[in-house]
């Protein structure tokens, strides 16, 4: 199976970002892995064709999650090409398909009132925005860790936290993991997508203490790309790092102010902004 990182750069108010789908191709199928922001189909189609691919021969569309800059371009990818088949997880599907109102969305709902007032208008503006995201219909609900026949050779890992249904693919022929939302690098390091927003730290960290175990030698993040270089001993980092904040959790939960729960102390940061 061959993969293919895509990098899709974009301006998000004056500043350049970088986001990493992933293209799979295996004989006559060619799967997109999350598709980015609405309106992202044509750098989507530049940056396939920079690996002398083109979406045209798309055959899927796999939503590791419904988080907006995961799924925001899935209804003018489904538009463009009809035939390519919509994968998610049994728990995600309600939510990219529209049967359920998004949980980022209860979410930021739930946390507007806790805001800075300096915040509040913006945080109207990505609500909005996450109202905005058109659903479509899931063709394929994944259960279990087989992927159906087409695309054998993928192991699906469900890496819930981030979001409950979120998963996270392994290639264990070319020991590749495609990491989507679960880990993110950060100046060099992993880390946890969104700590303070993720829906369960707890979870969070078991999956990655799941991904600890998968052999892995391309280690592919949907924010910071690739990873070749000592895995194993970042992934090690990640899981100490946050290890104090479980053992003190009970008391981390009365202080309104603590980095890994605080809905205001991390509303600034940049993938706050982007939409997590």
């Amino acid at each position: 199976m061959d993969v293919f990182v895509l990098e899709v750069k974009y301006s998000y108010q004056g500043a350049d970002e970088v986001l990493y789908p992933v293209l799979l191709r295996q004989e006559e199928e060619l799967l997109l892995v999350d598709g980015g922001y609405a309106g992202f189909l044509p750098l989507l189609q530049e940056a396939a064709a920079r690996h002398g691919l083109s979406l045209a021969n798309l055959t899927g569309i796999l939503i590791t999650h419904h988080d907006i800059d995961h799924i925001g371009a899935l209804h003018e990818l489904k538009a463009a090409f009809p035939a390519a088949k919509v994968y998610a997880s049994a728990l995600e599907a309600p939510y990219v398909s529209g049967q359920r109102d998004s949980l980022r969305l209860q979410q930021a709902e739930a946390l507007h009132a806790s805001l800075p007032e300096e915040q509040k208008a913006w945080a109207v503006r990505f609500q909005e925005m996450l109202k905005a995201v058109r659903p479509v219909a899931v063709d394929v609900i994944l259960t279990g860790n087989e992927m159906p026949a087409p695309l054998s050779g993928i192991e699906l890992i469900p890496t819930p936290g981030h979001m409950p249904g979120h998963v996270s693919l392994y290639l264990p022929q070319s020991k590749t993991l495609i990491a989507a939302d679960a880990v993110v690098v950060e100046q060099g390091e992993l880390e946890l997508a969104n700590p303070a927003f993720t829906l369960d730290l707890e979870q969070a960290l078991a999956s990655v203490r799941k991904l600890q175990q998968l052999e892995v030698d391309r280690l592919i993040c949907y924010h910071g790309g690739l990873v070749e270089k000592a895995i194993p001993e970042k992934l090690k980092r990640l899981v100490e790092k946050y290890a104090p904040a479980q053992q003190t959790k009970a008391s981390a939960d009365d202080q309104e102010t603590d980095t890994y729960s605080s809905p205001a102390c991390y509303a600034h940061r940049k993938e706050f902004r982007e939409g997590f």
